[in-house]
């Protein structure tokens, strides 16, 4: 897509790349997401969110916010209009405070999506290591682009920043899971055993032989059986 400017001091027009995101900041009624669609917590949810207003003082439950929504998220599917004004009438908050919250955070997924929520790590440890084959991988394969989700419903795809596994770059969360030292073809099987409704059995490292963040060539530190006793190591008057 692109932007004309012009300058009115010199007379002249440049045309520069505008690039968009696939975050909706912005709520616009749809058939899928509208004020008339009602919602509640089921009965399990609904226990869940007492509990988790109970840990805050009266005065502060406003503070169980983000909890709430991703509850409601994980019963919906997303985060709707209806989700977030069902949480403030919950919480006694104005809706508004809500929506910031729920547009502000990325966490929130403001439109409705996939079974299988695809998160490409593109930040710079894991595009040094190949994300952009992996992001390619996917496109390809799904033929969907960042922000789209393919006609089975069966996948939606998000570019995002830092997802915390650098060492294990690059790497992909599923859902609630990661997917870590990968290269392209191994990303492809992953969506092929979905797509064959398979369940991904082993996350984490999909290729190397470790079995966290340690090294290729094997762990280096904390190799002993016993936590090390710090009182040998300290005075004892500390």
């Amino acid at each position: 897509m692109l932007s004309r400017y012009i300058s009115k001091s010199v007379g002249q027009v440049s045309t520069v790349a505008k690039r968009y995101s696939s975050i909706i900041s912005v709520h616009r009624d749809t058939t899928e997401d509208n004020q008339n669609i009602p919602f509640e917590f089921n009965s399990e949810n609904l226990k869940r969110a007492q509990e988790i207003i109970a840990k805050y003082p009266p005065q502060y439950k406003k503070g169980a916010c983000m909890p709430l929504l991703d509850l409601g998220q994980r019963q919906l599917g997303f985060t709707s209009i209806s989700v977030m004004n069902y949480v403030a009438k919950m919480l006694d908050m104005p809706p508004m405070r809500v929506y910031e919250v729920a547009t502000f955070y990325t966490m929130y997924n403001r439109k409705p999506m996939g079974k299988y929520n695809l998160q490409v790590c593109t930040t710079t440890p894991c595009q040094l290591c190949g994300s952009d084959g992996i992001m390619k991988a996917v496109r390809d394969h799904l033929q969907i682009k960042p922000g789209q989700t393919t006609p089975d419903k069966l996948f939606t795809l998000q570019e995002v920043e830092c997802l915390g596994a650098c060492v294990n770059a690059p790497m992909i969360a599923i859902n609630d899971d990661y997917y870590e030292d990968l290269t392209p073809e191994a990303t492809v099987d992953l969506l092929k055993q979905l797509q064959a409704g398979k369940e991904l059995t082993k996350i984490g490292p999909v290729l190397n032989k470790r079995e966290s963040c340690e090294p290729f060539s094997g762990p280096k530190v904390l190799l002993g059986k016993e936590p090390t006793d710090i009182r040998k190591f300290t005075r004892a008057d500390l």
